[in-house]
């Protein structure tokens, strides 16, 4: 087949094909002249009316525990690490002994230190004596005030060489003390950093005691957060007013622990690194159940809404001047609403503004709503 023949054949075969088609066109025309098009079914919405009541509105802030005090335990004096008296990890009681460093060396001091106690009191009292003849005779115009004063001289100094030693007597007493080591303070106890048998300096590092009861939670207040910085207010007018703040501590499992604490710090700088403020509540703890190093989350009480109502988060949209919710008349007609918002709580959002008590609020198929139509609820569509 030539080239003319193949393009007579397509334009046959396009010719037909377009008749077809008009052929169609005019079928479903006039099929459709004889009928009437259903008139569109208003949008579908589900509603949920409106129940003012009094909503507490709660702060929730992220924290860490840590003891009230943390303390490292230090020797003293140096020496033979000789014992050690506790058991790691146990809790001890203030002037608990903890350690005992060899003590032969120490008692040597102290006896020395003694013996020249004993001469520097001989001393002083030969010193007195000769005082007391010369200004004897001095009284009698029998010695000079040379005399005397070379006397009254010796009895000054060897009352000073009694002091001194005296003083070392003291310090040679003390670090003998040093050699048994006690706890600073009721607590827990953790690993010894140095075994018996080692050779240890003044300051060496050989235990920590962290007190767990009461136990500190140290939270984080981010400055741009609303429930933060109503925080920040309460704990300044409690600090203020001398009226205790108190707080409740959400375990990391989710249950609320069972004592209340108070919040007994709020610093008054912001973290540049961070841009949050540190707070600190103090809680009681004498089961133990806290613990350090324990991530939790501080709640905080922080205002009382007289007439609030509970919407899910998901019926408010952001309208060109802020948050909205779709509200319908008795007539099913749509009212776009400003609202003003408090806190999200368990997935319901907390209105304080904009919505009255019997409102009906659409909760779904507000997506493509604008305001002015006419809606309908599922029951109204199934009839």
């Amino acid at each position: 087949m030539n080239a003319y023949a193949r393009l007579r054949q397509l334009r046959l075969v396009t010719s037909v094909a377009a008749l077809i088609f008009v052929l169609n066109g005019c079928a479903d025309s006039n099929e459709g002249a004889g009928q009437t098009r259903p008139a569109p079914q208003p949008p579908l919405v589900t509603l949920q009316t409106v129940s003012l009541e009094p909503v507490e509105v709660f702060g929730d802030f992220t924290g860490r525990v840590r003891g009230a005090r943390e303390v490292e335990v230090r020797a003293q004096v140096g020496g033979i690490l000789q014992q050690r008296l506790f058991t790691e990890g146990e809790r001890i009681a203030a002037g608990t002994p903890m350690f005992q460093i060899e003590r032969a060396p120490y008692e040597i001091a102290l006896r020395r230190a003694e013996a020249e106690l004993a001469d520097a009191r001989a001393n002083l009292n030969q010193a007195d004596r000769e005082w007391q003849r010369v200004s004897g005779l001095h009284a009698q115009s029998v010695a000079s005030e040379r005399e005397r004063d070379r006397a009254l001289s010796q009895l000054e100094l060897t009352q000073a060489r009694v002091a001194l030693v005296q003083a070392n007597v003291d310090q040679a007493r003390l670090n003998l003390s040093y050699t048994k080591v006690l706890a600073p303070l009721d607590g827990a106890t953790g690993l010894e950093t140095r075994s018996e048998g080692n050779l240890i300096e003044r300051g060496t590092l050989l235990a920590t005691i962290t007190q767990l009861d009461p136990i500190h939670v140290l939270f984080a207040l981010p400055q741009n957060d609303r429930a933060a910085r109503q925080a920040i207010e309460l704990s300044s007018v409690a600090a203020a007013t001398g009226v205790p703040l108190e707080v409740s501590l959400q375990l990391a499992d989710g249950s609320t622990y069972a004592e209340t604490g108070v919040v007994d710090f709020t610093s008054t700088t912001v973290d540049p690194q961070t841009g949050t403020v540190t707070a600190r509540a103090v809680f009681v703890n004498p089961g133990l159940a806290v613990r350090p190093g324990q991530f939790v989350r501080v709640r905080m009480l922080l205002e009382t809404v007289e007439a609030a109502a509970r919407i899910p988060a998901s019926a408010v949209g952001q309208g060109p001047a802020g948050p909205t919710a779709f509200v319908v008349d008795d007539a099913m007609v749509t009212q776009r609403r400003q609202v003003g918002l408090g806190p999200v709580i368990d997935g319901q959002q907390i209105v304080i503004e904009g919505l009255s008590d019997g409102d009906r609020v659409v909760v779904n198929g507000h997506v493509a709503l604008r305001g002015g139509e006419t809606v309908r609820t599922a029951s109204q569509g199934d009839r």
